[in-house]
């Protein structure tokens, strides 16, 4: 009897410990501590790089973070996908994948430093992508039977699988690249590459997901996905193979029954291989990285979800050769960063109030075309 006295003790005083981190965490970030993390995916151990922010959006490496799993290795975006690296929605959370390991890792986040608190097997092969609602996080799995996986997101950060929360995708091998949950939390969206594919699951009061409703897509290249605040669907498009300046954004609005239907789309960024998109917290603006063109290109999103380019389209240029990779908006909406793997750098620019991007540098340190992927900015 006095073991298990002890034994709740233990328990009930490891809760409080991490819940008061959690808080101390929440309340450094209202003072202003805020940083960008990118992740290795190295092959034999698999870690977070933290930097911390200026206010006028300058950069310092400060420590590396293991994950306690493996990464996937390779050069040039082994994972191809958005949201290997994906903060929770209160920024209080950083969840990473180990798609050599197949585990995802969660951190509570201290301004510019990581605490890990838990590492959970995904469910599948290979994840590489996380999406988070909530008490509600579900994992892509990329590998093998293609599939998503959903968890239970406890205060103390812990994941705990949703029993009978396995969807599979319409194929196997689907290369799926992204997921995310609308707004209201109500669907979850998936983008397959190697079918055209944009899925859409009704999320069940249970966490379980509803049966997918199917969507083509009717412009060629679907990678990633991401929702406006207003509950608009961004998708960005790398366009038809051996096609110049041929990448492309849509926009669309979810039925209740889980159909897509368009708002914008195919709307030209100018840029070859537009994977990855972010959207500022506003809802005001969306920006995508055209990887193949170093450029960035940005667009306005209307109340009804419509897309409008800023400017001439292209708002930002990295370094020739930078193969900017995935995107993402700090979370004052002040500064976009994208992960330049031909480089080894994080582009950085100061996001000004007609959408229009100002170039600030780049922050190095990186090692060049070393297999990172995923960027997160708090």
């Amino acid at each position: 009897m006095r073991k298990a006295v002890r034994t709740l003790l233990f328990v009930a005083l490891a809760v409080s410990v991490v819940s008061t981190t959690r808080s101390n965490a929440q309340d450094r970030r209202s003072n202003g501590a805020h940083a960008v993390f990118v992740m290795t995916n190295a092959v034999g151990r698999n870690e977070v790089i933290s930097f911390q922010r200026a206010g006028d959006g300058s950069l310092q490496e400060g420590q590396t973070f293991a994950t306690g799993g493996r990464g996937t290795g390779g050069v040039t975006d082994p994972l191809e996908s958005q949201g290997s690296l994906t903060l929770s929605q209160d920024h209080s959370l950083l969840f990473a994948v180990n798609g050599g390991s197949g585990e995802i890792s969660v951190f509570f986040v201290d301004g510019s430093k990581l605490l890990l608190v838990d590492k959970a097997v995904s469910g599948g092969a290979e994840p590489n992508a996380v999406a988070q609602h909530g008490n509600l996080v579900y994992v892509l799995n990329v590998g093998g039977s293609s599939n998503v996986v959903g968890f239970r997101l406890n205060a103390g950060g812990q994941l705990r699988k949703i029993p009978n929360s396995t969807r599979f995708l319409t194929t196997n091998n689907s290369e799926a690249a992204s997921l995310a949950f609308s707004p209201d939390g109500q669907f979850l969206v998936v983008t397959e590459r190697a079918t055209n594919n944009l899925d859409v699951f009704p999320v069940q009061d249970d966490g379980t997901l509803g049966p997918i409703v199917v969507n083509p897509s009717p412009d060629p290249g679907a990678f990633s996905v991401s929702f406006a605040p207003n509950g608009a669907v961004l998708v960005s498009e790398t366009g038809p193979t051996g096609g110049n300046n041929a990448s492309a954004i849509s926009s669309y609005s979810v039925i209740a029954n889980g159909t897509l239907s368009p708002i914008s789309t195919g709307v030209a960024t100018l840029g070859n291989a537009n994977c990855w998109n972010a959207v500022t917290p506003n809802g005001q603006f969306v920006y995508v990285s055209n990887a193949g063109s170093s450029t960035i290109s940005g667009f306005a999103i209307s109340a009804a979800g419509r897309l409008t380019p800023i400017g001439s389209t292209v708002v930002g240029t990295n370094p020739s050769g930078s193969t900017n990779l995935d995107i993402t908006v700090s979370a004052d909406g002040k500064f976009v960063y994208t992960l330049n793997s031909g480089t080894g750098t994080i582009g950085i620019f100061a996001i000004q109030s007609d959408g229009t991007l100002n170039s600030l540098g780049d922050a190095g340190g990186l090692s060049e075309s070393a297999g990172f992927n995923g960027i997160a900015a708090n």
